[in-house]
C-alpha cells in the first residue's frame, strides 16, 4: 500500500494527537496514521472498536479535505437567555 502522508504531515498529526482532547478527533488521527502504516480498513476498525465504513469515511475525508474534526457541531439553542439561566 502506498504511503499517503509525508514525514512532516505525519509528525504534525502525531503532535496534534498528543495535544487533542476530543476523542473523536484522536480516533480519526489514529485511523489516518494506521492506514498510512499499511493497515486495512477492517484492521483499523477492529483496533479502534469502530465500524469499517466509519474508518473508510474518516480516511476519505482526510484524503479529500484534510478533515479531522467531525461535522456535527450541534445546533443553536432555542432558549432565551432567561430560560437558559433558569434551567442551569
Amino acid at each position: 500500500m502506498e504511503k499517503i502522508l509525508t514525514a512532516r504531515k505525519r509528525e504534525r498529526l502525531i503532535q496534534r494527537h498528543r495535544k487533542e482532547r476530543d476523542k473523536r478527533i484522536c480516533d480519526r488521527i489514529k485511523a489516518v496514521l494506521a492506514y498510512d502504516d499499511g493497515y486495512s480498513y477492517s484492521e483499523i476498525a477492529r483496533i479502534l472498536l469502530l465500524d469499517d465504513e466509519t474508518i473508510r469515511r474518516h480516511i476519505e475525508d482526510y484524503l479529500q479535505e484534510q478533515k479531522l474534526k467531525p461535522a456535527n457541531g450541534g445546533s443553536d439553542s432555542n432558549l432565551t437567555f432567561h430560560e437558559y439561566q433558569v434551567s442551569v
